[in-house]
């Protein structure tokens, strides 16, 4: 039985509608344990259940996590292996929950690239949790944002090419309209675990003016009172957006 989340010091008048989350060290958290690298992502992937949890026990409207980038294929066959096998576990696994939960999947990025079981379990759940209305759960899943970016710019050359659009009516809101992420807005708070300072080529258009928490924690560590802390400190965090306070 999952425990009650402790949301006591959270302002619910402040709840980011939009989190991201690379959730990294699954490899160093099993190398502390002396267990292969694949304990560390089974571990992780547990964690990831329980962040989905509690992000729709929060209200948060829209959870975006990095599962797999278009780099990770360069990783050990046998790990990226791994990897696709428990993607298509926890397809398999969570969807009947996830869609009694009206939990919305949607994935960012080519998913065509993987495994056909895989592909199946992906259809399968984006099939069945199309219509629901609750937490949309993005996996960004052989993602990466320089492609995401450069794929939106072909479409936009194309249509200036096609007389579809003139040059001087494109504005932020059209090229945000062809990324992955159309019709949702920008991730409030970006969450990444095992204290490494870098963005790894992730929602790089997106997170313009995103809150940036980084957490020593080892994702498979990272807990339920670990994302509440993140949401306090962006609470805490002064929103400009480049301007000033009246």
């Amino acid at each position: 039985m999952a425990r009650k989340l402790n949301t006591s010091s959270l302002n619910k008048d402040r709840m980011p509608r939009h989190v991201a989350i690379i959730m990294d060290g699954n490899g160093r958290w099993a190398k502390k344990r002396f267990m292969p690298r694949t304990m560390g992502h089974r571990a992780g992937m547990a964690s990831l259940k329980k962040v989905v949890r509690a992000c729709d026990d929060m209200g948060i409207a829209i959870l975006t996590v990095f599962a797999f980038s278009t780099e990770n294929w360069k990783r050990p066959r046998d790990e990226v292996s791994y990897l696709m096998q428990l993607l298509t576990e926890f397809m398999r696994k969570e969807l009947d929950e996830l869609h009694q939960n009206n939990v919305r999947i949607q994935v960012l990025g080519d998913y065509n690239a993987t495994p056909p079981e895989c592909r199946i379990e992906i259809k399968r759940a984006l099939e069945m949790t199309r219509d629901n209305t609750g937490l949309i759960f993005n996996i960004a899943l052989n993602y990466g944002s320089r492609k995401e970016i450069l794929d939106a710019a072909k479409t936009l050359a194309a249509k200036v090419t096609a007389g579809e659009i003139k040059v001087e009516e494109v504005t932020e809101e059209i090229f945000s309209g062809l990324l992955y992420t159309k019709g949702m807005p920008d991730p409030d708070l970006l969450i990444r675990s095992s204290g490494e300072m870098r963005i790894s080529n992730f929602m790089l258009w997106q997170i313009a003016y995103t809150e940036i928490v980084v957490t020593d924690t080892l994702w498979p560590d990272f807990t339920e009172d670990d994302l509440v802390q993140a949401v306090v400190e962006y609470q805490h965090r002064d929103r400009k957006f480049g301007g000033l306070n009246k």
